[in-house]
């Protein structure tokens, strides 16, 4: 089993590092060149800056039993697909039961926005520790989950 991580603004790498380095399980982050990262631990691929390039990437490389991390639901949506697991920074799980669902409520929002004309919102709210904490005790259960099937 390996980890990907869609590193591209993701909050929660040093935690994915931590949990990985505890269970001994190779992490990969994948960024594009508008994004300069660094790790002691995992191995970093750096891919085009062009539309979904480390999304591309990451599916072609994970396989099943893998873990992606993700915000994107049409990447975890890919990865399940794939028979991989994949987990959302806030901690939520996607599997096959809610991934078509999170998918259309995505679908929706955005045409509502479009037809809104109202294409800038808000960003999400500010992290907070108790997101860090929730998302470590799920993704932490998560690989258990993954280390046993």
């Amino acid at each position: 089993m390996k980890i990907f991580v869609d590193a591209d603004a993701c909050p929660v790498i040093d935690i994915v590092e931590d949990i990985a380095t505890k269970y001994n399980i190779s992490v990969t982050l994948l960024c594009d060149t508008n994004h300069v990262l660094t790790s002691d631990y995992s191995e970093v691929i750096v891919v085009g800056a062009g539309a979904d390039a480390v999304d591309y990437k990451l599916i072609s490389i994970c396989h099943r039993g893998d873990i992606v991390v993700t915000q994107d639901y049409g990447v975890a949506a890919m990865a399940l697909g794939k028979g991989a697991f994949a987990i959302h920074q806030s901690g939520k799980w996607y599997t096959n039961e809610n991934i078509d669902q999170m998918l259309m409520e995505r679908h929706l929002n955005k045409k509502a926005r479009r037809a809104l004309s109202r294409n800038h919102i808000k960003g999400p709210r500010k992290r907070t520790d108790e997101d860090d904490q929730i998302f470590a005790e799920s993704f932490e259960k998560l690989l258990r989950k993954a280390n046993n099937l």
